[in-house]
Protein backbone atom coordinates (compact mmCIF):
# COMPACT_ATOMS: atom_id res chain seq x y z
CA UNK A 1 0.00 0.00 0.00
CA UNK A 2 1.28 3.45 -0.88
CA UNK A 3 2.57 5.30 2.15
CA UNK A 4 0.55 8.33 1.07
CA UNK A 5 -2.71 6.35 1.09
CA UNK A 6 -4.70 7.67 4.06
CA UNK A 7 -7.91 5.73 3.39
CA UNK A 8 -9.74 4.36 6.43
CA UNK A 9 -9.31 0.62 6.98
CA UNK A 10 -12.45 -1.46 6.41
CA UNK A 11 -13.19 -3.62 9.45
CA UNK A 12 -15.09 -6.89 9.33
CA UNK A 13 -17.37 -7.47 12.31
CA UNK A 14 -16.26 -11.11 12.46
CA UNK A 15 -12.67 -9.97 12.94
CA UNK A 16 -13.77 -7.70 15.77
CA UNK A 17 -15.70 -10.53 17.43
CA UNK A 18 -12.68 -12.80 17.24
CA UNK A 19 -10.45 -10.05 18.62
CA UNK A 20 -12.80 -9.49 21.58
CA UNK A 21 -12.85 -13.17 22.52
CA UNK A 22 -9.05 -13.44 22.36
CA UNK A 23 -8.72 -10.27 24.44
CA UNK A 24 -11.13 -11.54 27.09
CA UNK A 25 -9.69 -15.07 27.24
CA UNK A 26 -6.04 -13.96 27.11
CA UNK A 27 -5.23 -17.13 25.24
CA UNK A 28 -5.62 -17.95 21.54
CA UNK A 29 -6.18 -21.68 22.14
CA UNK A 30 -9.06 -21.09 24.59
CA UNK A 31 -10.51 -18.39 22.35
CA UNK A 32 -10.40 -20.71 19.33
CA UNK A 33 -12.23 -23.38 21.30
CA UNK A 34 -14.89 -20.86 22.34
CA UNK A 35 -15.35 -19.68 18.75
CA UNK A 36 -15.30 -23.23 17.34
CA UNK A 37 -12.37 -22.34 15.10
CA UNK A 38 -8.91 -23.83 14.68
CA UNK A 39 -6.11 -22.01 16.42
CA UNK A 40 -4.40 -21.31 13.09
CA UNK A 41 -7.58 -19.86 11.57
CA UNK A 42 -8.04 -17.55 14.55
CA UNK A 43 -4.40 -16.47 14.42
CA UNK A 44 -4.86 -15.57 10.75
CA UNK A 45 -7.88 -13.42 11.63
CA UNK A 46 -5.95 -11.53 14.30
CA UNK A 47 -3.08 -10.99 11.87
CA UNK A 48 -5.53 -9.66 9.25
CA UNK A 49 -6.97 -7.22 11.76
CA UNK A 50 -3.51 -6.02 12.79
CA UNK A 51 -2.52 -5.53 9.15
CA UNK A 52 -5.66 -3.55 8.37
CA UNK A 53 -5.13 -1.28 11.36
CA UNK A 54 -1.34 -1.24 10.96
CA UNK A 55 -0.83 -1.86 14.67
CA UNK A 56 0.15 -4.70 16.98
CA UNK A 57 -2.84 -5.64 19.13
CA UNK A 58 -1.35 -8.36 21.34
CA UNK A 59 1.94 -8.99 23.08
CA UNK A 60 2.72 -12.69 22.82
CA UNK A 61 3.82 -14.32 26.09
CA UNK A 62 4.64 -17.85 27.21
CA UNK A 63 1.21 -18.50 28.73
CA UNK A 64 -0.95 -16.47 26.41
CA UNK A 65 -1.38 -12.94 25.11
CA UNK A 66 -1.90 -9.52 26.63
CA UNK A 67 -3.28 -6.40 25.00
CA UNK A 68 -0.94 -3.69 23.80
CA UNK A 69 -1.90 -0.05 24.22
CA UNK A 70 -3.43 -0.16 20.74
CA UNK A 71 -5.28 -3.34 21.67
CA UNK A 72 -6.75 -1.73 24.78
CA UNK A 73 -7.95 1.21 22.68
CA UNK A 74 -9.55 -1.07 20.12
CA UNK A 75 -11.27 -3.19 22.76
CA UNK A 76 -12.96 -0.13 24.26
CA UNK A 77 -14.44 0.70 20.85
CA UNK A 78 -15.03 -2.81 19.51
CA UNK A 79 -17.26 -4.11 22.31
CA UNK A 80 -19.98 -1.43 22.02
CA UNK A 81 -19.83 -1.67 18.21
CA UNK A 82 -20.46 -5.42 18.23
CA UNK A 83 -23.14 -4.99 20.88
CA UNK A 84 -24.93 -2.45 18.70
CA UNK A 85 -24.75 -4.76 15.70
CA UNK A 86 -26.35 -7.53 17.76
CA UNK A 87 -29.09 -5.16 18.92
CA UNK A 88 -29.84 -4.10 15.35
CA UNK A 89 -30.08 -7.73 14.27
CA UNK A 90 -32.36 -8.53 17.21
CA UNK A 91 -34.63 -5.57 16.43
CA UNK A 92 -35.34 -7.06 12.98
CA UNK A 93 -36.13 -10.51 14.31
CA UNK A 94 -39.58 -11.69 13.28
CA UNK A 95 -40.67 -12.42 16.84
CA UNK A 96 -38.74 -10.45 19.51
CA UNK A 97 -38.22 -12.41 22.73
CA UNK A 98 -40.01 -10.86 25.70
CA UNK A 99 -40.78 -11.79 29.30
CA UNK A 100 -38.96 -12.07 32.61
CA UNK A 101 -36.10 -14.39 33.54
CA UNK A 102 -34.99 -14.92 37.16
CA UNK A 103 -31.47 -16.25 37.56
CA UNK A 104 -29.33 -17.28 40.52
CA UNK A 105 -25.52 -17.01 40.19
CA UNK A 106 -22.95 -17.82 42.92
CA UNK A 107 -21.06 -14.76 44.10
CA UNK A 108 -17.70 -16.14 42.92
CA UNK A 109 -18.94 -15.76 39.33
CA UNK A 110 -20.50 -12.34 39.85
CA UNK A 111 -17.55 -10.44 38.42
CA UNK A 112 -16.18 -13.02 35.99
CA UNK A 113 -18.91 -14.95 34.16
CA UNK A 114 -22.03 -12.89 34.95
CA UNK A 115 -21.08 -9.71 33.03
CA UNK A 116 -20.47 -11.76 29.87
CA UNK A 117 -23.80 -13.57 30.28
CA UNK A 118 -25.79 -10.37 30.79
CA UNK A 119 -24.07 -8.46 27.99
CA UNK A 120 -24.52 -11.25 25.45
CA UNK A 121 -28.14 -11.87 26.46
CA UNK A 122 -29.14 -8.19 26.50
CA UNK A 123 -27.60 -7.64 23.08
CA UNK A 124 -29.70 -10.42 21.56
CA UNK A 125 -32.87 -10.01 23.64
CA UNK A 126 -33.16 -6.38 24.75
CA UNK A 127 -36.87 -6.65 25.56
CA UNK A 128 -36.45 -9.36 28.21
CA UNK A 129 -36.39 -8.25 31.85
CA UNK A 130 -33.65 -10.06 33.80
CA UNK A 131 -33.65 -10.43 37.59
CA UNK A 132 -30.39 -11.74 39.08
CA UNK A 133 -29.79 -13.10 42.57
CA UNK A 134 -26.03 -13.18 43.14
CA UNK A 135 -24.86 -14.71 46.40
CA UNK A 136 -24.50 -17.91 48.41
CA UNK A 137 -25.93 -20.70 46.26
CA UNK A 138 -26.88 -23.25 48.92
CA UNK A 139 -30.59 -22.34 48.65
CA UNK A 140 -30.73 -22.04 44.86
CA UNK A 141 -31.98 -25.60 44.30
CA UNK A 142 -34.90 -25.02 46.70
CA UNK A 143 -35.68 -21.65 45.10
CA UNK A 144 -35.78 -23.25 41.65
CA UNK A 145 -38.01 -26.03 42.96
CA UNK A 146 -40.41 -23.48 44.50
CA UNK A 147 -40.54 -21.44 41.30
CA UNK A 148 -38.73 -18.46 42.83
CA UNK A 149 -35.92 -18.78 40.27
CA UNK A 150 -36.13 -19.99 36.68
CA UNK A 151 -32.44 -20.89 36.39
CA UNK A 152 -29.59 -21.22 38.87
CA UNK A 153 -25.93 -22.15 38.86
CA UNK A 154 -24.78 -24.16 41.85
CA UNK A 155 -22.71 -27.07 43.14
CA UNK A 156 -25.01 -29.63 44.73
CA UNK A 157 -25.62 -33.36 44.86
CA UNK A 158 -29.02 -33.22 46.59
CA UNK A 159 -31.57 -31.96 44.08
CA UNK A 160 -35.37 -31.88 44.32
CA UNK A 161 -37.05 -34.35 41.97
CA UNK A 162 -38.69 -31.60 39.91
CA UNK A 163 -35.42 -29.78 39.21
CA UNK A 164 -33.56 -30.51 35.98
CA UNK A 165 -29.77 -30.28 36.12
CA UNK A 166 -27.17 -29.84 33.39
CA UNK A 167 -23.46 -30.13 34.10
CA UNK A 168 -21.69 -26.91 33.10
CA UNK A 169 -18.20 -28.02 34.05
CA UNK A 170 -16.18 -30.39 36.18
CA UNK A 171 -13.37 -28.78 38.14
CA UNK A 172 -10.51 -29.89 40.34
CA UNK A 173 -10.82 -28.89 43.99
CA UNK A 174 -7.80 -27.95 46.09
CA UNK A 175 -6.70 -27.54 49.68
CA UNK A 176 -4.99 -24.16 49.96
CA UNK A 177 -3.47 -21.80 52.51
CA UNK A 178 -1.63 -18.51 52.39
CA UNK A 179 1.72 -18.86 50.66
CA UNK A 180 4.46 -19.20 53.26
CA UNK A 181 2.04 -20.36 55.95
CA UNK A 182 1.89 -24.14 55.39
CA UNK A 183 0.43 -26.49 57.97
CA UNK A 184 2.51 -29.47 59.14
CA UNK A 185 1.09 -32.97 58.77
CA UNK A 186 0.49 -33.42 62.51
CA UNK A 187 -1.00 -30.00 63.17
CA UNK A 188 -4.70 -29.47 63.88
CA UNK A 189 -5.95 -27.72 60.78
CA UNK A 190 -7.74 -24.37 61.26
CA UNK A 191 -10.42 -24.35 58.58
CA UNK A 192 -12.23 -21.59 56.72
CA UNK A 193 -15.63 -22.95 55.67
CA UNK A 194 -19.01 -21.83 54.47
CA UNK A 195 -21.25 -21.03 57.41
CA UNK A 196 -24.10 -23.30 56.36
CA UNK A 197 -24.11 -26.90 55.22
CA UNK A 198 -23.37 -27.18 51.51
CA UNK A 199 -21.37 -29.39 49.14
CA UNK A 200 -18.14 -27.49 49.80
CA UNK A 201 -18.39 -27.57 53.59
CA UNK A 202 -19.59 -31.17 53.76
CA UNK A 203 -16.87 -32.49 51.42
CA UNK A 204 -14.07 -30.68 53.26
CA UNK A 205 -15.14 -31.94 56.67
CA UNK A 206 -15.82 -35.50 55.43
CA UNK A 207 -12.42 -35.72 53.71
CA UNK A 208 -10.52 -34.68 56.84
CA UNK A 209 -12.57 -36.97 59.08
CA UNK A 210 -12.04 -39.94 56.76
CA UNK A 211 -8.30 -39.27 56.71
CA UNK A 212 -8.18 -38.92 60.50
CA UNK A 213 -6.74 -35.41 60.20
CA UNK A 214 -7.64 -33.24 63.21
CA UNK A 215 -9.24 -29.90 62.41
CA UNK A 216 -11.11 -27.00 63.96
CA UNK A 217 -13.40 -24.47 62.35
CA UNK A 218 -11.53 -21.20 62.69
CA UNK A 219 -13.59 -19.04 60.35
CA UNK A 220 -16.94 -19.30 58.59
CA UNK A 221 -18.66 -17.11 56.03
CA UNK A 222 -21.64 -17.13 53.70
CA UNK A 223 -19.54 -15.97 50.77
CA UNK A 224 -16.60 -17.23 48.73
CA UNK A 225 -14.96 -13.82 49.19
CA UNK A 226 -15.14 -14.22 52.98
CA UNK A 227 -13.65 -17.72 52.94
CA UNK A 228 -10.87 -16.64 50.59
CA UNK A 229 -10.13 -13.59 52.76
CA UNK A 230 -9.57 -15.86 55.77
CA UNK A 231 -7.26 -18.07 53.72
CA UNK A 232 -5.37 -15.08 52.31
CA UNK A 233 -4.83 -13.65 55.79
CA UNK A 234 -3.14 -16.85 56.97
CA UNK A 235 -5.89 -17.57 59.53
CA UNK A 236 -6.95 -20.86 58.01
CA UNK A 237 -6.72 -23.43 55.26
CA UNK A 238 -9.67 -24.08 52.99
CA UNK A 239 -11.03 -25.91 49.98
CA UNK A 240 -11.56 -24.01 46.73
CA UNK A 241 -12.01 -24.66 43.01
CA UNK A 242 -8.84 -24.44 40.95
CA UNK A 243 -10.31 -21.60 38.86
CA UNK A 244 -10.48 -19.42 41.98
CA UNK A 245 -6.84 -20.03 43.00
CA UNK A 246 -5.03 -16.74 43.58
CA UNK A 247 -1.30 -15.90 43.34
CA UNK A 248 -0.89 -15.54 47.11
CA UNK A 249 -2.20 -19.03 47.81
CA UNK A 250 -0.25 -22.25 48.29
CA UNK A 251 -1.67 -25.64 47.31
CA UNK A 252 -1.62 -28.23 50.10
CA UNK A 253 -0.95 -31.80 48.95
CA UNK A 254 -1.16 -35.31 50.43
CA UNK A 255 2.47 -35.06 51.51
CA UNK A 256 1.38 -32.09 53.63
CA UNK A 257 -1.17 -34.35 55.32
CA UNK A 258 -4.20 -33.24 53.31
CA UNK A 259 -6.41 -35.90 51.69
CA UNK A 260 -7.36 -36.10 48.03
CA UNK A 261 -10.58 -34.30 47.10
CA UNK A 262 -13.32 -35.16 44.59
CA UNK A 263 -13.92 -32.97 41.57
CA UNK A 264 -16.72 -30.46 41.84
CA UNK A 265 -19.62 -30.45 39.38
CA UNK A 266 -21.05 -27.05 38.57
CA UNK A 267 -24.68 -27.43 37.55
CA UNK A 268 -27.26 -25.33 35.76
CA UNK A 269 -30.63 -25.95 37.41
CA UNK A 270 -33.98 -25.41 35.73
CA UNK A 271 -37.37 -25.98 37.28
CA UNK A 272 -40.62 -27.25 35.88
CA UNK A 273 -42.84 -24.83 33.97
CA UNK A 274 -39.92 -22.77 32.65
CA UNK A 275 -40.20 -23.81 29.01
CA UNK A 276 -40.38 -20.25 27.69
CA UNK A 277 -38.32 -18.79 24.87
CA UNK A 278 -36.77 -16.24 27.26
CA UNK A 279 -35.64 -18.86 29.78
CA UNK A 280 -34.30 -21.10 27.03
CA UNK A 281 -32.33 -18.18 25.58
CA UNK A 282 -30.83 -17.33 28.98
CA UNK A 283 -29.99 -20.99 29.54
CA UNK A 284 -28.09 -21.04 26.26
CA UNK A 285 -26.25 -17.82 27.19
CA UNK A 286 -25.14 -19.28 30.54
CA UNK A 287 -24.01 -22.57 29.00
CA UNK A 288 -22.09 -20.68 26.32
CA UNK A 289 -20.37 -18.42 28.84
CA UNK A 290 -19.16 -21.30 31.00
CA UNK A 291 -18.15 -23.38 27.98
CA UNK A 292 -16.22 -20.49 26.46
CA UNK A 293 -14.43 -19.79 29.74
CA UNK A 294 -13.37 -23.38 30.41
Amino acid sequence: MNKNDRSIATLDSELLRSFIVVARRGNVTRAARALHKTQSALSVQIKQLEERLRVTLFAREARGVTLTEAGETLLQSAEPIVRQLDQVAASFAQTPVTGVVRVGIPDEYGTSILPDVLAAFAARHPQVQVSVRCGFSVDFDTMVDRGELDLAVTTSDHLPVAVKARVLLEEETLWVCRKGFPFSSGQTVPLALFERSCWWRDVAVSALQSAGRPYRIAYSSDSVAGVKAAIASGLAAGMIARSTLEPGMQILKPEDGFPELPVSHLLLLRGEGTDTVAVEAMSEAIVSAFTDDS
